[in-house]
C-alpha cells in the first residue's frame, strides 16, 4: 500500500491516501534495463507498492481518471543497492570510536584519549578506522602508542579494512597473546625484534582477541540494525548486501522482517559453512514483503591489501618475504563452496590478492564442474586478479562484486604492494565487463563512506573526491555513467537472485527509487558525488525525504 505521500513542497501536496493507481509524472526519470538504459517521464505505482507503468504522455493520458503527482522535473532513479557491505559495523559506529580520516598517530591516541574520558564505564573501548597509510612513515602502531593514553582499560581498535587489529597492553593480556602465542593458519602477530607482540594482529589472529569481548545482545544488534537503515535510505539506498552475518544477527533480522520493521532490502551472506549455515539449514527466499533473503554464505580466501594480508601469487613488490594469508587451503576452500551450493546456497568468497581469486576461481571451477551456476557465485571484491584469470569471471557466471572506492582509497598504496605490472589486473572494471562479467558494486561499508554517490562518482572519474590524480587513476578501467547506475541497481539485483523483482523501474517490479537534486546523467563528473537524495521510496512507501 502507498503510504506516506505528503511529497516535498518542491514537488507538490497529494493525498495521504492512494486510491488504486498513483500517477507521477513530469519526471526525468532514468532506469537501467536489460536492453541497456531507459529514459522515461511518468511512472505509475499501484498500492500494492510496484510499478504499474512506466513511459511518456501516453501513460498519462492511459490513467487520466488516476491522481496524478507533479515531479517538476525533478530526476528520478531506480533505488539504489549496495552489493557489499556490513549493516550491523554501520551501526555500531554510532557507539564505538571512528578513527576512520585520523591524519596521524597522534591524532589517533588524542582521539582514543578522548572517547575513554567520555565513556567512562565502557569496560572494553572499541572501534574501527585507523590507517597507518595515512600517517608519516606509513608504519604500524604499537601496543605502547595506545598505553600512553589508555592504560587501565582493554582497547581493541580494527583498522580501516576489517583486517587488522590494534591492542593495547591491557588487551593482549586479557587475550593472553604473548611472546610464545603461535601465529594460526591465515592470521599474524606481528612481532618486533624480540619476539615480543606489538599490539598489531593480523586477519585470523584477530580472533583470538574477539573471543575475549562479549558479543552483542539481540537487543543491542536491532538497535545497530535500525541505526544503520535510518542513516543509509537517507543516502538513496534501497537495498544492501551484508557481506557475513551470524546467526542471532539472522533471527533479527528475521524478527524485524516480521515486525515489518525493514525500511530497505537486505541479502544476507551467513558468516562461514559452519554452524551459522548449519544452524540455518535451507536458504530464506523472497521474506517479509521482499525485504528480507538469507541465501548465501560469506567466505575468505585471504586478507586484505593495506595490511599485507591479501594473498599473491608472488612476494609483495614493498615486502620481499612476504606473499600474504591464505586463509584455506585449495581443499579446504572447495569443500566449504561445496557444502554450501549442496545445500541450495549462493556462495561469496573474499578474495583480494591473485592468489586469493584464483584460489576462489578454482574452487567455484571444482564444484560447478566448469560450467555456470545457477547459485550465481560471486567473488567479493577481486581486487587484484592475474590477467589470464579475468575471462574465467564469464566462463564460470562467477559475478565480480566489487567496491569501486576501493580503487580510489588504495591508490596512495595499491601499487607499491603489487607493482607496475601486476596493477595492470587490480580494480580492472573495465577488463571484466569487456570480458562479458557481471559486475556488482557496492563500497563495504563502514570500511569506507556508505553514500553510494561516492562510489558512483570513483566509478566514472577514477579519482577520489578532491579529484585526484588529474585524468583518473588509470582511467582506461573507468565505466560509463550508465555502467555505473547498472552495475548499483540491476546488476546488484541480479546478483541477489532479484532482477525479476528489483534493480529498474519497470512494470511487475517493486515501486523502490528515489529522487535527487540535480541529473546524474547532465552534471559534470566532478558534481556526481555531490548529488543529494530528496526521498527514497521502498516498495511504494516514502522511507525518507529531505527536510525543506
Amino acid at each position: 500500500m502507498i503510504r506516506q505521500l505528503l511529497l516535498l513542497t518542491t514537488l507538490m501536496i497529494v493525498p495521504a491516501v492512494a486510491p488504486a493507481d498513483t500517477v507521477l509524472h513530469n519526471v526525468n526519470g532514468y532506469t537501467s534495463s536489460a536492453d541497456g538504459l531507459i529514459r522515461f517521464s511518468t511512472l505509475v505505482v499501484g498500492d500494492d507498492g510496484r510499478i504499474v507503468a512506466v513511459g511518456g504522455d501516453d501513460v498519462v493520458a492511459q490513467y487520466a481518471d488516476a491522481p496524478r503527482v507533479d515531479g517538476r522535473g525533478r530526476t528520478v532513479l531506480p533505488g539504489l543497492v549496495d552489493a557489499h557491505a556490513h549493516l550491523s559495523g554501520q551501526g555500531y559506529l554510532a557507539v564505538s570510536l571512528d578513527l576512520a580520516g585520523t591524519p596521524s598517530l597522534a591524532d589517533a591516541t588524542a582521539a582514543i584519549a578522548e572517547y575513554a574520558r567520555t565513556h567512562p564505564t565502557a569496560r572494553f573501548i572499541t572501534g574501527r578506522g585507523w590507517n597507518q597509510v595515512l600517517w608519516d612513515g606509513k608504519d604500524f602502531p604499537t601496543a605502547a602508542d595506545i598505553d600512553r593514553v589508555v592504560a587501565d582499560r582493554p582497547v581493541w581498535l580494527r583498522r580501516i579494512d576489517g583486517h587488522a587489529g590494534w591492542a593495547n597492553s591491557k588487551m593482549l593480556e586479557i587475550a593472553g597473546i604473548d611472546r610464545d602465542t603461535p601465529d594460526p593458519v591465515g592470521g599474524k602477530i606481528l612481532r618486533d625484534a624480540d619476539g615480543n607482540a606489538t599490539g598489531v594482529i593480523i586477519d585470523t589472529a584477530m580472533d583470538i582477541v574477539d573471543a575475549t569481548i562479549p558479543p552483542p545482545t539481540k537487543d543491542e544488534i536491532r538497535e545497530a540494525y535500525e541505526t544503520a537503515v535510518e542513516s543509509l535510505v537517507a543516502l538513496g539506498l534501497t537495498g544492501m548486501h551484508d557481506a557475513g552475518i551470524s546467526i542471532a544477527e539472522a533471527e533479527v533480522l528475521i524478527a524485524m522482517a516480521d515486525d515489518d520493521a525493514l525500511d530497505m532490502r537486505v541479502y544476507a551472506m551467513l558468516s562461514d559453512a559452519g554452524e551459522n549455515l548449519d544452524a540455518m539449514g535451507k536458504p530464506l527466499i523472497d521474506y517479509g514483503r521482499g525485504r528480507l533473503d538469507i541465501r548465501a554464505v560469506k567466505l575468505y580466501a585471504d586478507g586484505a591489501l593495506g595490511s599485507r594480508g591479501a594473498a599473491l601469487l608472488a612476494p609483495y613488490s614493498d615486502d620481499e618475504e612476504n606473499r600474504g594469508l591464505a586463509f584455506l587451503t585449495q581443499a579446504q576452500l572447495t569443500s566449504k563452496v561445496a557444502k554450501s551450493n549442496r545445500m541450495g546456497f549462493q556462495v561469496g568468497i573474499h578474495a583480494i590478492g591473485d592468489l586469493g581469486n584464483r584460489q576462489a576461481l578454482d574452487a567455484f571451477a571444482e564444484v560447478q564442474g566448469n560450467e555456470p551456476s545457477p547459485l550465481r557465485n560471486r567473488v567479493e571484491h577481486a581486487q587484484v586478479l592475474a590477467l589470464e584469470d579475468i575471462p574465467r569471471f564469464a566462463e564460470l557466471g562467477v559475478i565480480a562484486s566489487m567496491q569501486p572506492i576501493h580503487a580510489t582509497s588504495d591508490m596512495n598504496m595499491a601499487e607499491d604492494r603489487v607493482g607496475p605490472k601486476r596493477i595492470a589486473g587490480a580494480y580492472a572494471w573495465r577488463k571484466l565487463l569487456d570480458s562479458g562479467a557481471v559486475i556488482a558494486s557496492g563500497s563495504d561499508f563502514p570500511v569506507e563512506l556508505p553514500n553510494p554517490f561516492y562510489g558512483l562518482y570513483a566509478a566514472v572519474t577514477r579519482q577520489d573526491r578532491a579529484g585526484n590524480p588529474p585524468g583518473g587513476w588509470y582511467p582506461d578501467e573507468a565505466l560509463t555513467r550508465a555502467e555505473a547506475l547498472h552495475s548499483f541497481t540491476l546488476a546488484a539485483a541480479y546478483a541477489a537472485h532479484a532482477e525479476d523483482r528489483l534493480g529498474s523501474i519497470e512494470p511487475g517490479k517493486w515501486a523502490d527509487f528515489i529522487v535527487i537534486d540535480r541529473d546524474y546523467f547532465a552534471v559534470p563528473a566532478e558534481q556526481i558525488d555531490d548529488i543529494r537524495v530528496l526521498e527514497t521510496w521502498v516498495g511504494g512507501e516514502r522511507v525518507f525525504h529531505a527536510e525543506d
